[in-house]
């Protein structure tokens, strides 16, 4: 696969997401639907909302083979600041405690320190997951870590693996060593230290047609490399499954392994993890405004399941989306193998 363009600039037949359900439905040998029913979890209905999770846009400074959102430099799709002030709306009237935004590069929209500035005026946690090289991209963008700091941002930043060969595979060439550069300047203003509040966590997901690690083990390993050979420090490190749709999903196809990847999530299905799925105190809100009940649902535009005017941000309804049943799909295993995936790691 090439990784210089996005399946949307490619005209891959995966930019349409009907033709990833599509695929997926055929060839998936157990529904995901069929295995909540035995434990009595269909149709999954969520809990109490907790976290706002907002995508500012899909225009990335990068084009990482894994991507499940084909960002790239080529994607135009960005949030208005008029959408912005939806959601801070609804933010409000949700209860929620936490508001993660993400992107493609969140920092790339025009408006995202207006954003931040208003969410951390609300009094809530912020999440920023940041590819951490945009970071270093251009002399605007070096204040961000100082930036941060004062909104108290919490700071979630991929990096497949403490090493730049395994690194660039998966997200480009010198990317590993931007990456670095830029953790030093968010370690320089306090993130990351022990008994810092300036939270800098971690993710890994696999580079290949596998599944993470034990998690636990992994962060250990990720500090002492990261601290012995770079003197950078972090606090936690989420270990993510790779969720076959989009980029993903291509590559699984065009290197056979699709079928053992989806038996394997399959044979790992934990009826615990499936409990504690993220879309259960988790919503997600598009570049452009509407509503789903988690971010690889929106990528594959399965809007929540409610009347169409609901769909959106500009009608958001609490008690609409509290009693609502939550979409699931083929996909959906990735969230249930092994110890569970979500934004924020392992979920049992």
């Amino acid at each position: 696969m090439g990784n210089s363009k996005s399946l949307y600039s490619q005209k891959h037949h995966f930019q349409f997401s009907q033709n990833q359900i599509d695929y997926l439905e055929k060839n998936t040998p157990v529904k995901f639907e069929e295995k909540l029913r035995k434990q009595n979890l269909f149709p999954l209905t969520p809990k109490t909302l907790e976290i706002f999770q907002i995508n500012i846009g899909k225009m990335c400074n990068q084009v990482c083979k894994h991507c499940h959102v084909d960002a790239g430099p080529d994607r135009k799709e960005i949030m208005t600041q008029e959408t912005m002030a939806l959601c801070l709306k609804s933010i409000e009237l949700s209860g929620a405690h936490t508001v993660d935004i993400t992107g493609g590069a969140p920092e790339m929209n025009p408006n995202f320190r207006w954003f931040i500035e208003q969410v951390s005026s609300l009094g809530k946690t912020i999440i920023v997951r940041s590819n951490l090289t945009i970071i270093v991209s251009n002399p605007q963008s070096y204040t961000l870590p100082d930036f941060f700091k004062h909104h108290n941002v919490e700071v979630i930043s991929s990096l497949p693996y403490f090493t730049a060969q395994k690194t660039d595979i998966q997200r480009g060439e010198g990317v590993f060593e931007k990456s670095i550069k830029a953790l030093k300047m968010l370690n320089e203003v306090g993130y990351g230290r022990d008994n810092s509040p300036l939270k800098l966590h971690l993710v890994y997901n696999p580079t290949g047609a596998f599944l993470p690690a034990n998690q636990i083990s992994l962060e250990k390993e990720f500090k002492q490399k990261l601290k012995q050979l770079h003197n950078i420090d972090f606090h936690n490190l989420y270990t993510i499954t790779n969720l076959p749709i989009s980029r993903f999903l291509h590559y699984l196809i065009e290197t056979n392994n699709y079928n053992d990847y989806m038996e394997k999530l399959i044979n790992l299905y934990n009826p615990l993890a499936a409990e504690n799925v993220m879309c259960r105190n988790t919503i997600s809100i598009s570049w452009d405004g509407y509503i789903y009940d988690c971010d690889f649902n929106q990528m594959l535009e399965m809007k929540i399941e409610t009347e169409s005017q609901y769909q959106h941000i500009s009608f958001f309804n609490t008690n609409i989306l509290s009693h609502r049943n939550i979409k699931v799909n083929q996909h959906c295993y990735g969230c249930t193998a092994g110890a569970g995936s979500s934004c924020s790691g392992n979920t049992i």
